[in-house]
């Protein structure tokens, strides 16, 4: 079993140099494995590995004063998430081009998962899911408005050229584990938004805490590592990602023709070229050998946060 921990913190950090090697030093000393981006304004990551070793990766970061509330979402897999370790210093955690956001002292109300469907039911709420279009289509709440992003970049520009927003709605965000809307909801106060709510912990802490009978949730969650998408309780789904056109692939697209495991999907069978059908295909050959010898392909990873 791999456990899985999921985690950011909007800090002020100055000396990133020596904050990515104590991080990296800890990781690798507890065979933690994943994707930590550090910046100016704090830190994000998901990293997996034994249930002691992430224990002892997050006792670590949170010895340092500026870590001691670092916001963490807890899952498990089968298999493993991440197959290699990657601490990135970074100019933003995550980045929504626009210069400067104040996410460290300026955001949002937080709403906890056990009050969100309550605040989301209220008809003057404008309930924006601030995730990308693919992470839309995997799974959303009943009633969310899809901004058809195709990166968080765009949800300023989005926000700005959507005349329902002029006058300043009350409005409720949420992400995959909270990041995105700390930072949105920074940026919304600054455009003049008074009553910005944020789901504290994500979509990740919803399902996670909330019962399925009560969930207004549909679908799965789209996650960036090799689990690919999560369900209530946080148990792995039933999606894969075209290793050609990044599609997230449900059980009927892989029902389809034009579907090659590892190679092309219905989607893109007819574009893709022979270069890269040849190299999937022989990629693909790999990792079923090695499924068959008991060990891990590396290039069957989807290391991202």
């Amino acid at each position: 079993m791999f456990h899985i921990a999921t985690f950011y913190k909007f800090v002020s950090l100055e000396n990133l140099r020596k904050t990515r090697k104590r991080v990296e030093t800890l990781c690798l000393k507890n065979d933690a494995h994943g994707t930590i981006l550090i910046a100016s304004e704090g830190i994000n990551g998901t990293i997996a590995g034994p249930s002691d070793g992430i224990a002892a990766v997050l006792d670590g970061l949170r010895s340092d004063p500026c870590f001691e509330d670092l916001v963490v979402t807890y899952s498990t897999a089968s298999e493993p998430p991440f197959l290699r370790l990657r601490v990135r210093l970074k100019k933003e955690i995550v980045s929504l081009g626009v210069g400067a956001v104040d996410a460290v002292h300026r955001t949002g109300h937080r709403v906890s998962p056990g009050d969100w469907n309550a605040l989301i039911s209220d008809p003057d709420i404008v309930l924006i899911d601030a995730r990308n279009d693919y992470e839309v289509a995997v799974g959303t709440f009943a009633g969310a408005i899809n901004p058809g992003t195709r990166s968080f970049t765009q949800f300023p520009e989005w926000i700005a050229s959507s005349p329902e927003f002029a006058s300043k709605p009350r409005i409720a965000m949420f992400c995959t584990g909270g990041i995105r809307c700390e930072k949105a909801s920074a940026y919304l106060k600054d455009q003049g938004f008074d009553d910005v709510y944020q789901l504290d912990g994500g979509i990740l802490r919803y399902l996670d805490t909330v019962p399925e009978d009560d969930s207004t949730w549909d679908g799965e969650c789209y996650v960036f590592d090799r689990r690919v998408s999560v369900g209530h309780g946080l148990l792995p789904g039933d999606n894969e990602i075209c290793v050609n056109c990044n599609r997230v692939l449900g059980a009927a697209d892989r029902s389809e023709d034009g579907y090659v495991e590892g190679v092309s999907c219905p989607a893109c069978v007819d574009s893709i070229t022979e270069d890269r059908r040849t190299r999937f295909a022989e990629r693909q050959h790999q990792i079923e050998l090695a499924k068959q010898r008991g060990t891990s392909h590396l290039g069957s990873s989807i290391d991202a946060i």
